[in-house]
């Protein structure tokens, strides 16, 4: 059983940028950059029927490139921390996007995703980091400017069942223009 989600790929020269920040906290696990990627729509484990018919519906989905910004960083989990993330602004053509993942997966059947979208990219997964800690990290990287980049495709990835943080495979991708 594949285990799919679908994402926006963070080019190499921003996600080395990205890989910069990371260190100078304990208990992080650190994404690899070439791993690095916005979720647009997490599937999950699904069989491999299911998961053509997921190929072919996002083929369907038709929008325009557009610019990605990535505007500071942040975390995850509140009191309990999970993640550092880069956070991405949800401008309007990244959500309307978002929208049709989740709409196409919908008519095939798919629940719905429970989570509210928060476009990121995730830098770390945090395993027993204190909120201090976090913050110590966070206002010591608070160097980190307004990047952007061009989305020119969505694509569809898979990873193995583990804790995350890939490898991801690149299974298909549908141009946006």
């Amino acid at each position: 059983m594949p285990r799919l989600f679908t994402g926006l790929e963070v080019p190499p020269p921003l996600a080395r940028e990205l890989a910069m920040l990371r260190g100078g906290l304990s208990g992080a696990r650190w994404i690899d950059e070439e791993n690095y990627h916005i979720t647009l729509r997490f599937i999950g484990d699904i069989d491999g029927a299911t998961a053509h018919e997921v190929a072919d519906s996002l083929g369907d989905i038709r929008k325009r490139s557009f610019t990605v910004t990535l505007d500071g960083l942040g975390f995850f989990g509140g009191d309990k921390p999970r993640a550092i993330i880069a956070k991405a602004k949800p401008a309007q053509p990244l959500v309307e996007l978002q929208a049709k993942h989740e709409q196409a997966l919908r008519r095939l059947g798919l629940a719905p995703e429970p989570r509210k979208f928060v476009p990121h990219v995730t830098l770390a997964r945090l395993k027993s980091a204190s909120h201090m800690a976090v913050a110590d990290y966070l206002s010591s990287r608070g160097y980190f400017l307004t990047r952007a980049f061009e989305a020119t495709r969505f694509v569809l990835f898979s990873s193995r069942d583990s804790v995350g943080g890939g490898p991801y495979v690149v299974e298909a991708a549908y141009p946006l223009g």
